[in-house]
């Protein structure tokens, strides 16, 4: 099924789900409850990032041969290259911590299956975004429809709890086909908080602080929906699951990666500078007052979730001293069982970058940092010069602020539409800067 869409930039009524590709980028998005009703989308996201990866490889092969709607535009931007080099690292990083352990052959095909669903997806994604001709109304639609379906469902699930319904539904025996654990084939109606004991929503996530970020990311892409009803959804979702989760995270990701692109074009001009340095000279005087508020802003920002906050600080400080000590290259190879003064929560877990230096060194952590601050450097500049690139920046900021939080590499099975829309960035960029070399090429 498609449907029109305006394009901002244009002006030029589209149609969604024009071409092969974008039809399966449409259908599995709007198709994401059902998925999930079924324990499916942990399998869904890997599935679709190689099945596109794939398509657009083939799509590069046979250039001028490929069917006209699937032709890539151009070749394929350094960003993504960039993307494929950080993740093949990432590869042999681990095998090089697998061999270094002496963990075994089967528990490394085990944890390059796991690479495969996983860090392969920020790759795959991008890549497939680049070279096949998928538009960013296709995606932003696509979430405002998911984002109204989410509504809808709305009513069940934040009455569940009142009305006697069991927190969880079922697990899906998809958990067969292996995964991070249970959690990602399970349907949840709501958990409650050990802390306080109240019930928290996680809609399609596996967790509650994962479903306030994919809400900011909802959000995000309402922001550029020009039809009022679809934005309305969308943003309405977004909302929803970011304050229905309650999640310290998401409150702050939705403040920052909402408003922060959309003051980049601010370095541009010289009032906001000459603003600046006045605000930076009275913080000699109001400097101290300010550090003591927001001092305690932050205190009462951990003791909101104290526990929470505990057993995270002493996760990463574990991981930190272990891989300084033992592994300060190639990481220990894989998470590995921590003691009771966690909670028996796997040391390598609950934050992207201790994780990486645990696991895979710091050769891991270059791999992903690297392409991650390269591709956000391009959405600021994109940013500060036009609308464009408010989205692809504020997706940017999305990745940032989970990897504190979490394990992004195996969230990404949800985050993928993120990824997809970096690659499409990247697309547009590079057609941007031709149209203009050609121009100037034309005016000389």
């Amino acid at each position: 099924m498609s449907v029109a869409c305006m394009n901002p930039s244009t002006g030029i009524s589209t149609r969604i789900g024009a071409n092969p590709a974008e039809r399966a980028v449409e259908r599995v998005i709007l198709w994401t409850w059902p998925l999930y009703a079924v324990g499916g989308l942990y399998v869904a996201g890997p599935v679709l990032a190689w099945l596109l990866a794939m398509l657009a490889a083939l799509a590069l092969y046979l250039g001028p041969a490929m069917r006209r709607d699937l032709a890539p535009t151009g070749p394929v931007p350094a960003v993504i290259w960039g993307w494929w080099i950080g993740m093949l690292v990432m590869l042999l990083a681990l095998w090089a911590g697998h061999l270094g352990w002496g963990l075994g052959l089967k528990q490394t095909i085990k944890s390059s299956i796991g690479w495969a669903k996983g860090w392969a997806l920020l790759a795959l994604f991008p890549f497939a975004g680049a070279v096949l001709p998928i538009r960013r109304e296709v995606l932003v639609r696509a979430q405002c429809r998911l984002g109204f379906w989410t509504l809808c469902l709305a009513p069940i699930l934040l009455a569940a709890p009142y009305v006697g319904l069991p927190e969880r539904i079922w697990t899906s025996p998809l958990k067969a086909v292996g995964g991070p654990g249970p959690e990602y084939f399970s349907v949840y109606f709501f958990t409650w908080d050990p802390a306080s004991w109240t019930p928290r929503w996680q809609f399609f996530a596996p967790w509650s602080p994962f479903a306030a970020l994919l809400g900011v990311t909802m959000v995000l892409f309402a922001l550029e929906e020009p039809e009022r009803k679809w934005k309305a959804a969308g943003i309405g979702a977004g909302m929803l699951m970011i304050l229905a989760s309650k999640s310290r995270m998401g409150l702050v990701g939705l403040v920052a990666c909402t408003i922060g692109p959309r003051l980049m074009p601010l370095v541009l001009r010289s009032w906001a500078w000459t603003a600046l340095s006045g605000l930076t000279a009275s913080l000699a005087i109001t400097g101290p007052w300010l550090a003591d508020r927001a001092m305690a802003a932050v205190d009462g920002f951990k003791s909101a979730r104290a526990d929470s906050t505990r057993v995270r600080a002493t996760l990463q400080r574990i991981a930190q001293e272990r891989w300084r000590e033992e592994a300060p290259w190639f990481g220990h190879g894989t998470v590995q069982p921590g003691p009771h003064l966690v909670e028996y929560m796997p040391i390598g877990s609950h934050h992207t970058w201790f994780g990486l230096l645990f696991v895979k060194g710091l050769v891991g952590l270059l791999a992903f940092a690297v392409p991650l601050v390269w591709h956000t450097g391009l959405a600021l500049r994109d940013a500060a010069v036009g609308p464009a690139g408010r989205l692809p920046l504020g997706l940017c900021m999305v990745m940032i602020l989970l990897t504190f939080g979490e394990n992004i590499e195996i969230e990404a099975y949800l985050l993928w539409p993120a990824l997809l829309m970096l690659g499409i960035h990247a697309r547009e960029r590079m057609a941007a800067m031709a149209a203009m070399a050609e121009m100037e090429k034309s005016g000389a």
